[in-house]
């Protein structure tokens, strides 16, 4: 029988350093496809997943292990998804339609568009998967963690709660705001 995440753990508290490679081999690809959702950047992500890990790694004495490991690993991965949305705010990305540089022509969307598109973008062409997407992070911050923590994650309700810190009626609360949100905003879109 395999070892649990939370004896993971424990290995990993008593020093030996090999447990981490075996969390990150079952949590690697959930929680990068969970930042993936959250942040709508692929390298972003991938960033954001192994911070996360690093911090486990960190903060390995103080786990307790009274929560399972999911709600503790996705506790960290929000709290950074949160950092690195305000830092997006304070440090805005650069439009594609402004030239490369001063007395250029040629703007930075042109450019990029000139690049070959990796495979993770063919494979994001479907216009529908791109439209529900785009509401999804459109949603305010609250909704959207929710909603992909319950929809994407598979989480419940008292696990979402915990890891946001509010309470389970909250998070029904939240999980319905988004539903109808996502409904009007893909209606209008549809429409």
């Amino acid at each position: 029988m395999p070892e649990t995440d939370e004896d993971l753990m424990a290995r990993l508290q008593g020093g030996d350093d090999l447990a981490l490679n075996e969390l990150m081999a079952r949590w690697e690809r959930p929680l990068t496809g969970y930042l993936l959702r959250q942040v709508g950047n692929e390298a972003a992500a991938l960033d954001l997943a192994e911070e996360t890990f690093v911090r486990v790694y960190e903060s390995r004495h103080r786990y307790e292990g009274r929560a399972k490991f999911c709600t503790w690993l996705y506790t960290i991965a929000t709290n950074l998804s949160r950092n690195h949305h305000r830092w997006r705010a304070r440090h805005p990305n650069v439009s594609l339609e402004t030239p490369l540089a001063p007395g250029a022509e040629t703007p930075l969307g042109e450019v990029l568009a000139a690049v070959t598109p990796s495979p993770a973008e063919l494979a994001s062409t479907d216009d529908t998967a791109r439209l529900v997407r785009e509401a999804i992070e459109q949603l305010p911050e609250e909704q959207r963690t929710t909603l992909v923590l319950f929809e994407y994650q598979d989480l419940g309700h008292a696990e979402i709660a915990h890891i946001l810190g509010c309470s389970p009626k909250a998070v029904e609360t939240r999980l319905y705001r988004a539903r109808q949100t996502l409904r009007e905003r893909l209606r209008a879109l549809v429409d």
